[in-house]
């Protein structure tokens, strides 16, 4: 079935799931670059990221890709978190590149550090460290974490803290950091690739319950990792906030260590934010035809998510409404897709189609809270697996 071979069979050339010989790199963690904030000279950031897969080593991307100017790392460090911002103790480690402990990003560049040999178990929760000595203009951020991270305001000689005293500010933002891979079991990984809602819009913030974390918790199990390359208003067909899923495919989804399947649920943002230019399903059907094709070059498999409900909020009109159902049309059955998860169908009110259900809906009758998140997760994971 189609569900079925979405985790488990391949395309030609495909890079599809199955027992490596040895330890191989797999991605664990991801955050996309959503824009630049000012940061300022002599602050250590403490990012806390949460793994998906563990392994017995670890390497971190870094990335200038939306500054200005060439950004200069100081200093790096990676631990496991006890707390807040305070690692475990004996778990801290210096990152170098090339052997050597700083670096210049230039802009518009991703970066990887060496590998770091610190064994992190699945689920863990990392704290990544950057110390960044001058004002290098606009920091990459990804502006929607839903975790808290810290800051040491003047964070000279502080990334190697092992206590975390000195990061006294605190952050919704991640800064720098955009993806962890570890070497080690995992079988590859499955990169969720969409909006606000993958995102995690509309979740408890510090409780990694954004779908694409729920879904890693189902998936722990076969030793897959999931990578969440959601951007809150990214849109498929036009740049808005951070670059178009067509734009950004191969750097944010294609790129990544291990990825083996790619989940795409983007197109909602093209429908509410319509104008004189709004598009109409032939404008979907062939932007999803172009991310398949690329996928599929690759070597990943794609599933194709069903666009969700939105009525009760400002943006809904019935002209919208009827484009969101021919575009889920086209997702279900336009042969588009490898596997479809029929999301629509997981969240929406029986008694009003056009609404999400009430006890999924945070308040804003478009994401969803974590109960709704869960329901995502179900039901692509099930469009994964095969599962009923």
């Amino acid at each position: 079935m189609l569900a079925a071979a979405a985790l488990g069979t391949s395309v030609p050339g495909s890079r599809a799931v199955g027992r490596p010989l040895g330890p191989v790199w797999s991605g664990s963690w991801e955050a996309a670059p959503s824009g630049a904030a000012a940061v300022g000279a002599g602050v250590a950031i403490r990012n806390v990221v949460h793994l998906s897969v563990g392994g017995a080593s670890l390497r971190i991307r870094l990335s200038n890709r939306l500054g200005t100017a060439p950004l200069r790392l100081g200093a790096v460090t990676v631990a496991l978190r006890r707390t807040g911002p305070d690692a475990v103790p004996g778990t801290l480690r210096r990152a170098t590149f090339l052997g050597t402990p700083t670096t210049t990003v230039p802009p518009g560049r991703d970066l990887l550090t060496d590998p770091v040999r610190l064994p992190v178990p699945a689920g863990a929760d990392l704290l990544v460290t950057v110390f960044v000595p001058t004002d290098c203009g606009p920091a990459t951020d990804h502006g929607t974490a839903l975790q808290t991270s810290y800051l040491a305001r003047n964070g000279a000689g502080h990334a190697a803290d092992v206590n975390g005293v000195a990061y006294t500010a605190t952050t919704r933002h991640w800064y720098y950091v955009t993806g962890v891979d570890v070497h080690g079991t995992a079988l590859g990984s499955v990169v969720a690739f969409g909006d606000s809602l993958t995102d995690g819009t509309g979740s408890t913030p510090d409780t990694n319950h954004r779908w694409p974390d729920r879904l890693a918790d189902r998936l722990r199990a076969r030793r897959i990792g999931v990578l969440n390359a959601g951007i809150g208003g990214n849109r498929l067909l036009r740049d808005d906030v951070g670059p178009s899923a067509l734009a950004r495919l191969d750097a944010d989804a294609l790129n990544r260590a291990g990825a083996r399947v790619l989940i795409v649920w983007e197109g909602i943002n093209d429908i509410i934010r319509g104008t004189a230019e709004t598009p109409v399903a032939d404008d979907f059907a062939a932007a999803y035809r172009t991310l398949v094709t690329r996928a599929h070059a690759a070597g990943l498999r794609v599933v194709g998510v069903t666009l969700t409900p939105y009525g009760g909020h400002p943006a809904h009109t019935p002209a919208r409404e009827a484009l969101r159902q021919r575009v889920n049309t086209l997702i279900r059955y336009g042969a588009i897709f490898d596997a479809v998860a029929d999301a629509d169908a997981a969240v929406r009110d029986p008694a009003d189609p056009r609404r999400i259900r009430p006890a999924y809906d945070p308040g804003d009758h478009l994401h969803f809270d974590d109960a709704g998140m869960l329901a995502v997760a179900r039901v692509v994971a099930d469009a994964l697996t095969g599962s009923r």
